[in-house]
């Protein structure tokens, strides 16, 4: 397995589990199971002992290296050298049972989906565009921008009302750009923190010849988690593409003052995206977008940035839901957090996190307290006009 030199360096301090501070377990899994083998320095541990021969591959070892959310916490509070390889780590032990062919049914059948339908809806193909029915965005033809919206914003509802509401202000906003409809198929990101590397490669080699061949040099992407395979994976494949968050670019709008809000009067909290933050750095284009909108006052959780607490959905869980429910998962835990502000609406910037935290504000019986909306969404109910 790649990494197996360094996996005996691990041992178990304890601080990839808690935030900056010392004062909250960071770690997802880990507060919702509540045992060391479920916290990045016990999985090491396993991993060691799998590859001594001192356990074996079971039902019990795969829930526990498949629940990782791949958030990345661990990597940012570790206190050793090997630290940045902490994710890629557990990912490769993945790589390693996905060959075996002994993995949990759920992750198998999300390699299903994706092989068969290029989706983990398995939904047809000719349905990928069928959310922008109704905007004025056209197919890709030349624009500056592809607008790359994902399995998640072509299937999920909710991810479908964040790609219409997104699309509709970046094209009011004058940005040139177009999407792939029945032509998009999946990035591969969740595939690859899955430990499909072969589906993986399929599929990046795919999209990499399809932009080239369309002539694509840059992209926005819905979901944080396309841009971190787009960023970081593509290029080692020849993928070299200029890729960015649509927040990014509505903060540049914002900044340049190209676009106008009337007042939003609210309370707002907002949620850091593992993969828009600590995966690709970005923590400061959504705030300074719901910053500059009138009326709207942001309040900050305690557990925020490089501290934020994941919703659950990274790593492929969001499709396998191996963290599974209860009071202490993820999302239900992140609600409370919101609630703790007394904010009435938790902003997000990831279709995954929207989707996690929606049902999550049901499930605790708090949907009508704490509203979740993309920022796409709140820019485009209070967009007031665009500077001419």
């Amino acid at each position: 397995m790649k990494y197996s030199d360094i996996v005996h360096r691990c041992f178990r301090c304890g601080y990839c589990k808690f935030t900056d501070d010392y004062q909250e377990f960071n770690c997802p899994s880990y507060r919702k199971f509540r045992f060391d083998t479920f916290a990045p320095g016990g999985r090491m541990w396993l991993i060691r002992a799998w590859l001594n021969g001192e356990i074996e591959n079971s039902e019990r070892f795969q829930e526990i290296l498949f629940s990782c959310a791949t958030c990345g916490s661990c990597v940012e509070h570790c206190a050793f050298t090997f630290r940045d390889d902490l994710v890629n780590i557990f990912i490769s032990a993945r790589e390693e049972l996905v060959n075996s062919g002994k993995i949990p049914p759920a992750v198998r059948d999300y390699f299903k989906g994706i092989s068969i339908q290029g989706n983990p809806y398995r939904q047809p193909a000719k349905e990928r565009g069928a959310w922008a029915k109704g905007t004025s965005i056209e197919c890709y033809n030349g624009h500056e921008y592809l607008f790359y919206v994902g399995c998640v914003g072509s299937y999920d509802e909710i991810g479908m009302r964040t790609a219409r509401a997104v699309s509709t202000v970046l094209t009011k906003a004058g940005i040139s750009m177009g999407i792939l409809g029945e032509k998009e198929t999946c990035d591969g990101n969740e595939v690859k923190s899955l430990g499909e590397a072969g589906l993986f490669q399929s599929l990046a080699e795919r999209n990499i010849n399809m932009f080239k061949e369309l002539g694509i040099k840059k992209i926005i992407t819905l979901d944080p988690h396309a841009l971190n395979a787009f960023k970081k994976d593509y290029p080692d494949l020849g993928g070299e593409f200029e890729v960015i968050h649509y927040t990014q670019v509505l903060a540049s709008l914002v900044e340049s003052e190209s676009i106008k809000f009337n007042p939003f009067p609210a309370k707002v909290t907002y949620h850091d995206s593992c993969y828009l933050g600590r995966h690709c750095g970005e923590y400061d284009a959504p705030r300074s977008i719901l910053n500059a909108i009138p009326g709207i006052e942001l309040i900050e959780m305690e557990q925020n940035m490089e501290n934020s607490f994941c919703c659950g959905g990274g790593g492929g869980n969001f499709f396998t839901d191996i963290l599974g429910g209860g009071s202490d998962s993820p999302d239900r835990i992140r609600v409370r957090h919101a609630l703790a502000t007394g904010a009435d609406i938790l902003a997000v910037a990831c279709p995954q996190c929207a989707r996690m935290l929606e049902d999550a504000t049901k499930t605790e019986g708090v949907q009508d307290k704490l509203l979740i909306k993309d920022i796409g969404e709140i820019v485009s109910e209070c967009l007031t006009g665009l500077k001419r």
